[in-house]
């Protein structure tokens, strides 16, 4: 009923700048605002679940999964990522692109607004991560020989072609059952971000850029929710655990 009446407001509301009807009608509509679905996101721990087991069977996506859960990545910005805005010496990443399947197409563009854009901070078990993909795909190059796309992208097919991204929510859905962590949507990961950041011990004023809080103190409400110890050494030790993997 509101996506009616959002219509329907705004083709009147053309209507009336082309002087066509001089009243939107619609615009004095009420409608009564529907209940927001309460989410329930990953704990920390499942989260650590979800990720160890993408790391101990080397799925290709584990980068992305770790850029999803502990930067926030949405799904059109990690698959839209290029090498060229990875800075692994500097441990900087820049979100400036993203992929999507528009009418059909899959179209490889900037971010919808400035706001989206930003240089973040990497924690190290993202650049671990990263430098393992990195090593990933050059194996994958070199056996796609000829066959092989140059596109720059950091997640990309065995061949070098663009990431599908309804293929990449299904492959997070089987990756969630394979781990044994709750079904939950993949928007709602954004949520977990801020507890996986205090969990791995990241500085509040880190988190802070990473979560693009404008103060300190909504990071630091964040960072009262800590996970137990044990949790938190586990991901200290995936963190490490990824640096030392070698590509299958």
């Amino acid at each position: 009923m509101q996506d009616a009446r959002a219509v329907l407001r705004s083709a009147l509301t053309n209507a009336m700048t082309e002087e066509m009807i001089s009243k939107n009608v619609a615009a004095l509509v009420k409608v009564r605002s529907a209940r927001k679905k309460k989410r329930h996101p990953w704990s920390v721990e499942e989260a650590r679940q979800f990720l160890e087991a993408a790391s101990t069977t080397h799925d290709p996506l584990c980068a992305a999964y770790v850029l999803i859960l502990v930067l926030g990545f949405r799904r059109g910005e990690v698959l839209g990522l290029t090498w060229d805005n990875v800075n692994l010496d500097a441990g900087e990443i820049t979100v400036q692109m993203q992929l999507q399947r528009i009418n059909r197409r899959l179209v490889h563009d900037e971010t919808k607004t400035e706001a989206s854009a930003a240089t973040l901070p990497l924690p190290q078990i993202c650049v671990a991560a990263l430098q393992l993909r990195r090593k990933e795909q050059e194996l994958a190059k070199q056996a796609a020989g000829d066959l092989w796309t140059d596109s720059d992208l950091v997640f990309t097919t065995r061949y070098g072609t663009p990431f599908e991204p309804c293929n990449f929510n299904r492959r997070f859905v089987d990756r969630s059952a394979k781990a044994d962590v709750r079904r939950i949507r993949l928007h709602d990961t954004r949520h977990t971000c801020g507890s996986l950041l205090a969990a791995l011990d990241v500085h509040p004023r880190v988190a802070m850029q990473i979560l693009r809080h404008s103060k300190i103190a909504v990071t630091m409400e964040v960072y009262t929710h800590v996970p137990s110890e044990s949790t938190r050494q586990a991901l200290r030790k995936l963190g490490k655990h990824l640096g030392k993997q070698d590509p299958m």
